[in-house]
């Protein structure tokens, strides 16, 4: 091994802004006045710095808060910035014990109260809430979208060249960052009640 690999990959994860979050790991400073998210990048995917995860944090800041549900949570990094931002409550959810323990821990070390638990977005019930968002891939969103009973669905994790089936739901806004994209998707019904 190369000498100082230890402390290397730390060179690879730097912080990002989105909107008003500042997204970074332990070991930089918040830039001042920013709502910061604090996230170790060795437990879990979501660091934050990813195209769809920005876009995502841009989309969601635009929201009218209320209450959100971050399908596929990971490291937690949606979650804990929804509640930065104002929503709650704010649940997440995750089919894998690792990145629930993760998203836990960060949401520990952020001081932010988020309720995390281990659950099959594809076949458990999901709670009602006015916003949801998952980052999770064109492959999950399209059976995710008929199944998740907020109005509104920030979706992301797939590349811009993808077109998602999107079921019960239409794209309102559709944002493109480094050849990713991210959608807001609502019921038709939903528009008219906003």
């Amino acid at each position: 091994m190369p000498e100082g690999w230890e402390d290397a990959w730390r060179a690879f994860h730097r912080p990002v802004r989105a909107g008003p979050l500042w997204i970074g790991p332990p070991w930089e400073r918040p830039d001042p006045g920013a709502l910061a998210v604090v996230i170790d990048p060795g437990q879990a995917f979501g660091t934050g710095a990813h195209a769809t995860t920005r876009l995502c944090l841009e989309l969601l800041a635009e929201q009218g808060r209320g209450s959100l549900l971050d399908l596929g949570c990971g490291s937690g990094v949606l979650a804990i910035a929804a509640v930065r931002l104002g929503f709650g409550p704010v649940v997440a959810l995750d089919d894998d014990p690792a990145a629930v323990e993760a998203a836990r821990a960060n949401a520990r070390a952020n001081g932010v109260d988020v309720q995390i638990r281990l659950a099959d977005c594809l076949r458990e019930p999901l709670p009602d809430t006015a916003v949801a968002v998952a980052n999770i891939g064109a492959t999950a969103v399209s059976p995710l979208a008929s199944r998740v009973p907020a109005p509104r669905l920030i979706a992301s994790g797939y590349l811009a060249a993808d077109r998602i089936e999107t079921p019960g739901r239409r794209s309102v806004e559709r944002r493109e960052l480094d050849e990713w994209a991210a959608d807001v998707l609502e019921r038709p019904a939903a528009r008219r009640r906003s």
